[in-house]
């Protein structure tokens, strides 16, 4: 109890923790009532008091006590102790309640509903508890009554200055409660570290001045590096990055006031702002705005390729003081360069044999991601801040430190935006910082973060481009000039057949042309690689180990990464590395974070935002040295061969429309959309990027825009209207599944109920397949051990992931078999057999 005790003061003497406990209380907390909540804290455990939670540790034939917790047991001790005068803590828990003043009662009672959520969720209220339960007579091995003398005792030796001091009554500020909840998770994982706080037993009532001194250990295992960078200048561009100048939208980020909030950046494929995210950090940090960074992206490939980018940045500016970057995948243990793994009794064994590395502390569970200096990893590990999951308080508290950035926020589905907002809503609420970034952020998509009302479509199409926005100002801070320019050809290819496609491909790959295909999904993307084997061109496929290989999702995670490296390397930006003449064929994982460059596009139809960000992989270094026929930036977009009037059914084409029973599921879903697009591309077949994504953008998602086709529609019959009542239902059912999972910092602790463990809130809405883990490491497709691999949510059904795995070697790869359901795991990535 010491330990949190001394933890949660160490931490509160924190400048930005300080801060945050001010703008959630909206007044400055001083040292008087930082001494009193750490007396509260001190109560956390106090139900470990109880006879049957002490039951646990006696032999089962001792007494016949029932086993018992101690946060329900908690809530009752303190609620005995206010109402009941023979209760042995009655007296002090009368002085405590007086913390309160005339108006600001129960100000005190929400503070311990915070505190004793220090398990990660809040505790349900005891009821109307009886002494009864504490002094039954089969609890006679254990006085409870004069342990608490002890304990009380103890409580007045050690915390006698909140009971002495004259401060003023707590804020009644919901956020400041909420807060006060992260905090103290954070104190108890760390007062309860036993390489820090030894157990000690009977109670030593002089432990206080060695709790002292350990608690700034325990604290410099949260954000262990904050001290030393805080106190650097910011650091120029170049030092940062490496390179010599910042590019326009890089310079109007580096001039934003360091007090500004929220910031927004749209600026378009490649143009750097992921260093300007870095940037802002930097900035921030030596402000004393923040001191940590959370850098959240779409997809696991994205934050392994980003991760490394961020390591190099942080050793550039820090040198020897760097934070070692935690990549925050569950599942995998890496900080900085090093790799760790799992050892029995919750140990963690690094690739350099280190022990006690500070840093390593948050990189090793999942649910303390966000506590560390620096991490990278999806935007999932965010959200669980946002939502009433275990933990949620942890994180968010942890994350209030750090400046949050999202990449790719137009990716966001219903569901997720409305879950990313009222995270935002929290974090910002309580001082915290945050960037969003996209290359292409639609108006309507747009006014969810800054506010407002979405302007007409004229008005839309002037706005500047590239910008940078800052929450609560109408106007964006326009951007003088671009990073580069460049002309796309767009070809409207009117079928999506994988024949036609490969052939294509082919063609240009024998011109020596670096292809990029990407299709909507994993099965056309297959179909595409089969075509261009059968047609004999195996050695114009990306070569892995030796062999053709494709990218997409269904891989194992250590194939994946080995696929994430060939395609960087095929398609890199570096002049020397690129062979002449290949094909890479893949999915949607090709379209976010990897820095690739390719000579020729071919794209499935897809979204207007999904085909600027596809476009962006083409010619997206202009001084490379491009094949004859390609000096000019082209790209494909196959067609459905019939349009797409007949999906309105509704239907589903290789990912576009909806599909399953209810006709509500499905990838990309808005016809509307998809139907703009087309038409942009017929047209107006010439883009120059990206002085036209203003327009290109809002050509296609503006609400006017989509009300006028589907107006033009109506003229022959009602099929789009219902197909887009249908979809527009599904998307208002998201977001109020949405509203009841998220973790609303404006209401009452004590109010709240989160879920029970088995009931599983999602980041992400659909079914989630079962992984199946190996026993033991296997050898892959590719000739290297994997461990495990998803199954999708659709072949999943009948298997809990718990099963067995029996794996054959077959021809090519692994049959791999979990119940009654028989996988085949090629180069081709993981299929279906029954």
């Amino acid at each position: 109890m010491h330990g949190c005790r001394c933890s949660i003061r160490a931490a509160c003497a924190v400048a930005d923790c300080r801060a945050r406990l001010n703008e959630a209380a909206a007044r400055s907390v001083d040292e008087a009532q930082l001494d009193r909540l750490s007396a509260l804290v001190f109560l956390h455990d106090v139900g470990k008091l109880h006879p049957g939670f002490q039951a646990k540790g006696w032999p089962e034939a001792t007494g016949h006590v029932p086993r018992r917790g101690h946060l329900v047991e908690g809530w009752s001790f303190l609620v005995l102790a206010a109402r009941e005068t023979q209760h042995p803590f009655h007296q002090t828990m009368r002085r405590i309640l007086e913390w309160d003043d005339d108006t600001n009662t129960g100000t005190i009672s929400e503070l311990f509903a915070a505190i004793l959520a220090h398990h990660g969720r809040p505790v349900v209220s005891p009821g109307d508890p009886t002494m009864s339960e504490w002094d039954d007579p089969s609890s006679s091995e254990f006085d409870w009554r004069a342990q608490t003398a002890s304990f009380q005792k103890a409580l007045m030796q050690w915390f006698g200055e909140a009971f002495d001091s004259k401060a003023v009554a707590f804020p009644d500020s919901v956020r400041f409660h909420h807060e006060i909840a992260g905090l103290t998770v954070l104190a108890d994982w760390l007062g309860s570290d036993a390489n820090i706080f030894e157990y000690r037993s009977p109670l030593d009532h002089d432990y206080k001045w060695i709790a002292q001194e350990r608690a700034e250990r325990a604290l410099h295992m949260f954000r262990p590096n904050a001290s030393k960078l805080a106190v650097r200048p910011a650091p120029d561009f170049g030092q940062l990055t490496g390179h010599a100048f910042p590019n326009p939208a890089q310079t109007e980020v580096g001039a934003l006031d360091p007090t500004a909030r929220l910031v927004i950046l749209e600026s378009e494929t490649g143009s750097g702002k992921t260093e300007a995210a870095l940037w802002r950090f930097t900035q921030l940090l030596a402000a004393g705005q923040v001191s940590g960074l959370y850098f959240a992206v779409p997809t696991r490939a994205a934050a392994r390729q980003l991760h490394r980018r961020v390591s190099e940045a942080m050793q550039r500016v820090f040198g020897e003081d760097a934070p070692a970057a935690v990549l925050a995948i569950p599942g995998v243990l890496r900080a900085g360069e090093f790799d760790g793994s799992r050892l029995p009794g919750w140990k963690v064994r690094w690739d350099d044999d280190k022990v006690g590395v500070p840093e390593r502390w948050a990189a090793e569970q999942a649910t303390r991601f966000l506590a560390a200096t620096v991490a990278v990893g999806t935007v999932d590990q965010a959200m669980l801040a946002g939502l009433t999951v275990k933990h949620a308080h942890l994180r968010g508290s942890a994350l209030s430190h750090s400046l949050l950035v999202v990449d790719e926020v137009h990716a966001s589905d219903s569901y997720m935006t409305e879950i990313l907002v009222r995270l935002l809503d929290g974090h910002l609420a309580v001082g915290g910082s945050a960037m969003l970034m996209s290359a292409t952020l639609g108006a309507r998509a747009r006014v969810r973060w800054t506010g407002g009302a979405v302007p007409d479509y004229s008005e839309a199409c002037k706005t500047s481009y590239p910008a940078v926005w800052i929450q609560g100002e109408t106007a964006p801070h326009g951007v003088s000039g671009t990073w580069h320019s460049k002309t796309v050809m767009l070809e409207s290819v009117p079928t999506m057949n994988e024949d036609e496609t490969a052939r294509r491909a082919i063609a240009c790959a024998k011109q020596g042309a670096r292809v990029l295909v990407v299709r909507n999904t994993v099965t056309a993307a297959v179909a595409t690689w089969n075509a261009v084997r059968v047609r004999g061109a195996d050695p114009l496929l990306m070569q892995v180990n030796g062999a053709a290989a494709l990218h997409h999702s269904r891989y194992a995670a250590e194939d994946r990464c080995l696929l994430d490296s060939e395609v960087e390397s095929i398609l890199a930006p570096d002049q020397n590395r690129r062979p002449l003449g290949c094909i890479v064929i893949g999915t949607q994982t090709l379209e976010q974070s990897l820095d690739i460059d390719a000579d020729f596009l071919m794209t499935d139809l897809c979204p207007i935002d999904v085909l600027l960000q596809r476009i962006g992989r083409v010619h997206r270094h202009v001084r490379l040295a491009r094949p004859e026929g390609f000096a000019s930036a082209r790209c494909a977009v196959l067609m459905p061969e019939k349009g797409l009037d007949r999906l309105t059914k509704p239907d589903f084409e290789n990912g576009l429309g909806a599909t399953g029973h209810e006709g509500i599921d499905g990838i990309y879903r808005d016809l509307v959309g998809l139907e703009l697009t087309r038409r942009l591309i017929l047209e107006q077949p010439q883009w120059r990027l990206p002085e036209m994504n203003r327009a290109l953008v809002e050509g296609a998602t503006h609400p006017e825009r989509m009300r006028a086709l589907l107006a033009e529609k109506a003229e022959t019959g009602d099929a789009w209207s219902r197909y887009e009542n249908r979809i527009g239902g599904s998307e208002l059912a998201q977001s109020m599944i949405a509203r009841l999972n998220v973790l609303d910092r404006s209401k009452r602790i004590g109010d709240m109920v989160f879920p029970d463990d088995d009931i599983r809130i999602m980041t992400r809405l659909g079914e989630d397949g079962v992984v199946l883990n190996f026993d033991g490491p296997v050898v892959g497709p590719f000739g290297l051990a994997v461990s495990r691999i998803a199954v999708p949510a659709r072949w999943s059904r009948g298997i809990g992931g718990d099963e067995t795995v029996a794996v054959e070697i077959c021809e090519g790869g692994l049959e791999l078999t979990a119940g009654d359901r028989r996988f085949l795991y090629t180069r081709a990535g993981l299929d279906w057999l029954s």
